[in-house]
């Protein structure tokens, strides 16, 4: 996929880059938090594909690539960017227990001899985890920040990264036994995605989405912090988490085949710190907030947590899998 459109014109010291792709119908308007700046485009110049996404991104003089993504279904269409976010995201959001990765060595992937994609991968926290079973890792994120991140959390591993959304990722055909998708599958165009999945893919290879939250409604601490993001960023979707399966788009029965899924409780650990910047790593705080915004947050945040929470505590999260399998019959015609 090509730009659309380029523009040169700084603007507080940001610089307008382009349009990634530009997804959704009618007429929409996009910019960044960080540059105070809005602009609007209408589908006839964007160009209108699956009606899903727009995505609008600027570089700053620095260097620093802020990335806004505006999704008509997530936080009702504000602007985010997970870039914004990514030293805190590297430091507070590798909270999986050992259980999460046993229970992928169990189902037999990302284990020696495999080689292994991970989509959407942040700062690494999949692939960093799990390098130890022996796998081959390439982790992709569109941010640059996030990768920037995950190479320097992953020296000495072995571990290869690339900046590149996932719908225009172009490696060989039947290059991969595992692509994994962890915290992110609902952010993808599918139907650009899946070709190119089952197409990369080994034949018989697997596709496992995995997914981990905290449960707000079972857990009183999740509860009282989600209450304050959402007091902050009322148009923040991500709350309300109930235990159940993960959600596969229709697009995918075309070339593969769901052949496990499991849904667990889990308990994590924290501190009022690291529950703090948990918190702060969130997409409806620090992936969308102004900074002024998410001071603020964060200092209410951390007296209702000396309120509430002991120095340590656990907070019930659940965790999910769904392993689908490429059908080796090929796709449906």
């Amino acid at each position: 996929m090509t730009d659309t459109e380029s523009n040169t014109s700084n603007r507080s010291g940001y610089r307008h880059a382009g349009i990634r792709f530009c997804l959704m119908s009618g007429t929409v308007s996009f910019g960044s938090a960080r540059s105070g700046s809005r602009y609007e485009r209408n589908e006839d110049k964007c160009g209108k594909r699956n009606g899903y996404l727009v995505e609008y991104f600027y570089k700053a003089e620095n260097e620093v690539v802020i990335l806004d993504m505006i999704n008509r279904n997530i936080d009702n269409g504000r602007p985010f960017d997970w870039g914004r976010t990514s030293s805190d995201y590297a430091k507070f959001r590798d909270i999986y227990p050992q259980e999460f990765y046993e229970r992928i060595i169990r189902r037999g992937l990302c284990t020696k001899g495999q080689a292994v994609l991970d989509i959407g991968t942040g700062t690494g926290v999949l692939p960093r985890n799990m390098y130890r079973y022996g796998a081959d890792w390439i982790g992709t994120d569109r941010s640059e920040n996030q990768i920037r991140q995950a190479a320097v959390l992953s020296e000495g591993t072995g571990i290869h990264y690339q900046a590149a959304a996932a719908e225009e990722l172009e490696f060989p055909d039947h290059s991969f036994d595992v692509v994994t998708a962890c915290q992110c599958f609902w952010y993808f165009n599918h139907e650009l995605l899946e070709p190119k999945l089952f197409r990369m893919l080994k034949p018989g290879g697997s596709l496992l989405v995995l997914y981990m939250s905290w449960l707000p409604f079972e857990d009183e601490i999740a509860g009282a912090s989600e209450a304050l993001v959402l007091k902050y960023n009322p148009e923040w979707s991500g709350g309300g988490e109930t235990m159940h399966p993960i959600e596969i788009p229709d697009c995918y029965s075309e070339g593969f085949e769901l052949i496990y899924h499991e849904e667990y409780r889990v308990s994590v650990p924290f501190t009022r710190e690291s529950w703090n910047g948990r918190l702060k790593a969130c997409r409806g705080i620090g992936a969308s907030l102004t900074e002024k915004e998410i001071a603020a947050w964060e200092q209410e945040h951390r007296k209702l947590l000396d309120q509430i929470a002991p120095p340590e505590f656990p907070v019930l999260h659940y965790g999910a899998m769904a392993e689908l399998r490429k059908r080796e019959a090929g796709r449906k015609a």
